[in-house]
C-alpha cells in the first residue's frame, strides 16, 4: 500500500481564511503533505486554477466544500459540482448527504463537539441524523495538538460508539487551516492508502477514505493488517464470516510503525511507546514498543500478534506515548472489519 499524507480541512480568503490557494499549497508542500482538500465555507470558488497550482507545488488539491449552517458543519470532498447546502434542514441532513453522494463526493462531520453558538455559529453538531450509515467519516481530531482536546476526545468516543453499533464510518483529522501562521504545536496528518503501482488521483484518494484505508498520526505512520487462513486484510477490509470458521486457523495482527514519514517535520522524545489493539470487545492487546536505534528508514514491524478468539465487529491499532510532557494518543488506524 502507498500512503499519502493529506490535510483534509482548509480555507482560503474565499471564505474566512486569510490565505490564497497558492499560499496554502506552498505551506502544505513545506509541511510534507502529498494532498490537501480545499473546503471553504459554502463555496467552491477558491478552487479556480487548482490544477496549475497543484502542479507548481507538487501536490494534489482535492475539490471540497464545508457546509456551514446553524446546525452543524459538514465537510464534503470529491464533489464534481456545487451541492446546494441551503436545502439542508435540521431533520433532513440525510438528504443533503445523499445529494453529495450523487455528485461523487463524500461527507463527514466536522469538529462535531466544538463549542457552538455564539462563539462559533453551528460548530457544534445538532443535525438529527435518521440514518448514520450515510455518513462517510467523522473528523475526530480537529486543530493542532488535537488528541488532548476535550472536544476531540468526545468525537473519538462518538466514532467508537458508532463502530460498536456495527457502522463502518471512517475517521480523519483536520487542522481547519485558515492562515499561514507558525505553530510549534504538533500537527496531525491523515494518511490515505492506494494500492502500490496505481497513480494517485483524486478519485482514488476519495475512494480510499470512503473505504476506510486511512490512518491518523501526530508522528509515525501506524498501519495494521489482519491475517487469517493464509490471507491478509488491510485497513477498511471486511473479513467475511466464513473465513472465521475454526478450521481457518488463528487470527493474527501485523503492525508496522514507520518513523521515516515526513522526516524532520515532527519530533517525539525517545521513549517506550504503548501499542494497543482494541475492538468492540474492548482492549485485546497492550504491549510496550521501543523505536529501534537503527536507521529511521527502517519501520518497526510487529508480526503475528495473537488476537482474542470470539466474534467481533472491528479491530484497530492505537499508539500512545509522551508528547510535550503529556501522555497522549499519538496515532491510530481505521479498523479492519469482521462480518
Amino acid at each position: 500500500m502507498k500512503w499519502l499524507a493529506c490535510e483534509l480541512h482548509t480555507h482560503t480568503l474565499h471564505s474566512d481564511g486569510v490565505q490564497t490557494l497558492e499560499e496554502l499549497a506552498a505551506g502544505a508542500a513545506q509541511l510534507g503533505f502529498d494532498a490537501i482538500a480545499l473546503t471553504d465555507h459554502n463555496t467552491m470558488s477558491g478552487l479556480a486554477g487548482k490544477d496549475s497550482i497543484a502542479s507548481q507545488y507538487g501536490l494534489m488539491i482535492l475539490s471540497g466544500m464545508e457546509w456551514t449552517t446553524f446546525y452543524g458543519h459538514m465537510v464534503t470532498i470529491g464533489l464534481s459540482e456545487y451541492a446546494d447546502w441551503r436545502r439542508a434542514d435540521r431533520s433532513m441532513i440525510d438528504e443533503g448527504i445523499q445529494a453529495v453522494h450523487r455528485l461523487g463526493g463524500i461527507a463527514g462531520l466536522a469538529h462535531p463537539f466544538r463549542i457552538g453558538s455564539p462563539a462559533c455559529t453551528g460548530c457544534f453538531w445538532e443535525y438529527e441524523l435518521r440514518d448514520w450509515s450515510v455518513v462517510d467519516y467523522i473528523e475526530v481530531w480537529s486543530g493542532t495538538f488535537a488528541s488532548i482536546r476535550t472536544n476531540n476526545r468526545r468525537a473519538y468516543t462518538l466514532w467508537t460508539d458508532k463502530l460498536n453499533e456495527g457502522l463502518r464510518i471512517s475517521a480523519t483529522s483536520g487542522r481547519d487551516w485558515h492562515a499561514q501562521s507558525d505553530t510549534d504545536e504538533p500537527l496531525s496528518v491523515t494518511y490515505l492508502g492506494i494500492p502500490e503501482g496505481e497513480l494517485p488521483t483524486e478519485e482514488r484518494l476519495i475512494n480510499a477514505l470512503r473505504e476506510g484505508r486511512a490512518a491518523v498520526t501526530m508522528g509515525p505512520l501506524l498501519s495494521l493488517t489482519v491475517s487469517l487462513g493464509g490471507q491478509s486484510f488491510g485497513l477498511g477490509s471486511v473479513i467475511p464470516s466464513p473465513r472465521l470458521a475454526d478450521d481457518q486457523g488463528e487470527v493474527q495482527a501485523h503492525i508496522t510503525i514507520d518513523f521515516s514519514v515526513r522526516l524532520g517535520l515532527w519530533s517525539l522524545p525517545e521513549q517506550n511507546f504503548k501499542l494497543v489493539l482494541c475492538s468492540d470487545l474492548g482492549m485485546e492487546l497492550e504491549m510496550e514498543v521501543t523505536r529501534s536505534g537503527g536507521s529511521a528508514d527502517d519501520p518497526l514491524c510487529l508480526d503475528g500478534l495473537p488476537v482474542l478468539s470470539g466474534s467481533r465487529k472491528w479491530l484497530r491499532a492505537e499508539l500512545w506515548g509522551m508528547v510535550r510532557e503529556v501522555h497522549a494518543l499519538i496515532a491510530f488506524t481505521n479498523p479492519v472489519y469482521f462480518e
